[in-house]
Parts: structure tokens; sequence; C-alpha cells
């Protein structure tokens, strides 16, 4: 199959960074239920277990390696797990974030230095680990989970958004790079369940943001459904971006 993209979904390994909760592991779901062979990574192993076994009960196929995202090591090691299980890697969704909300004026620089670890450095590990084996097969996409932050500027996200709107610009970068033989896509969602508010160490923020940000939440399957969408095309139609929020998000 070497330097053939091919069409749809059955078949195809797909690597999901973030996959114990949330969109990576409704998007895991969906697509071992389209005939992905899933492979999932997170830090809690056990979930991602949980995750697993219900897929395989289900006739799917799915593999689970242990992932921090800031390990550029474990990054390497979990890309070479998915290709080692099957023999290529087709698609990485570099899913894996945080979302510790504050206001600038805080300095809570230590959460500053966890969003860019997570949110861009672990986006920039996983196309350092995936890429050389997408060239060797002249084949691969990149599906990069960022934000409708990455769109907007609100209050209390400054650094959340700056995170988000370089998933963005480095999509598009390595697209025009690397768009003859790799697809890349950039998924932002707006308001979505997920434990992503479970980062937020302000407890007034973190109530804040459940109570209002979040009252009309799209569920993390909507979002699934648009990864799979775009992994669906055939291989010389690269759906570049998507934005998917709820109906009734104003921004």
């Amino acid at each position: 199959m070497s330097g053939i993209q091919m069409s749809g979904i059955q078949g195809k390994t797909i690597a999901i960074t973030g996959a114990s909760s949330g969109i990576g592991e409704a998007a895991a779901r969906l697509l071992a239920e389209r005939g992905a062979h899933v492979v999932l990574g997170a830090r809690r192993t056990e979930r991602l277990e949980s995750i697993a076994a219900a897929i395989r009960e289900g006739g799917g196929k799915a593999e689970i390696h242990p992932l921090d995202v800031t390990r550029r090591e474990q990054v390497e090691a979990f890309v070479q797990f998915a290709v080692q299980r099957t023999g290529r890697i087709d698609v990485l969704v570099n899913n894996a974030g945080v979302m510790p909300l504050s206001l600038v004026e805080h300095l809570k620089v230590d959460e500053w230095d966890r969003t860019i670890d997570v949110n861009i450095k672990g986006v920039l590990y996983g196309i350092a680990a995936a890429l050389p084996f997408m060239k060797k097969q002249g084949a691969g996409q990149f599906v990069n989970i960022s934000s409708v932050a990455g769109l907007v500027v609100v209050p209390a996200a400054a650094v959340y958004c700056a995170s988000k709107f370089a998933v963005r610009a480095l999509s598009e970068g390595l697209r025009q790079e690397i768009g003859r033989d790799i697809r890349v896509t950039l998924v932002s969602p707006g308001a979505t369940e997920s434990e992503l508010a479970e980062s937020i160490s302000d407890p007034e923020m973190k109530q804040r943001v459940i109570q209002d940000y979040r009252r009309e939440i799209l569920p993390a399957a909507a979002v699934a459904r648009a990864i799979a969408f775009a992994i669906e095309q055939p291989g010389d139609v690269d759906v570049n971006e998507i934005v998917v929020r709820p109906t009734a998000q104003g921004y």
C-alpha cells in the first residue's frame, strides 16, 4: 500500500492522543465502529483499557499505549507502537489538550508552561514522530484538534487562545509544506462536553466556565463525526479546516 492514500476509514490505522475521555474517546469509538484499527494514547491507561475492551467487544480493533504528550520520547514510542502493530500509520489525531483558564495578571506561570507543553509542543512532537513514517508510505493525514479559541480571544483565556492560534498556524504551515501527499486537517470545536474544565485551578473561574460558557455544549460525538468526515474523503480531497459549534454559541 506504499504511496497510496486510502479512501474511507475502513482498514486505516488511526492513532489518537488524549483518547481516555471527551473528543478522543468519542473519536476512537466512532472510527473503530467504521472499520479503523485505532491506537489509543493517554496517561490513564486503566481508562484506555476499558475503552479498548468495549471496542473489541463490539467487533472493532483497538490497541492502547501509555502516553504523556509532553514527553517527546513517549510520543515517538506511541507512534512506533502503532506502526509495529499494524505496519503503518494512516492518521494521527493530535487531540490531547488542557485549558487552565486564568487572568494573565494572576501570573499562573506553571499553568502557562503546562498549556504550551501539552497544546503546542505535544502537537509538534506528534508531527515529528509520525511524519517520517507517512513520508515513507507516501501518504498519511494529521488531524489537529484546535478550538474556536484559535479564532477569537476572550478574557481569562489569553494563554489558552494563544496555544490554539499556534495549532492553527502550525497546521496551515504544515499543509503548505507537505500537502502534496499528506493531508492536514484542523478541527476547531466550540464548547464541547469534555474534562477540560478540570484543569482550571481557580474555583470561581471553573464554576463560571461550567455554568456560563458551557451552558450549551456539543456532545463529543459531534466532533468525532467531523473528524470522521475529514478522514473518509477520497485521497485527493483534503478538508483543511472544520469549525463546529453548538448552534446557540455566540462566539
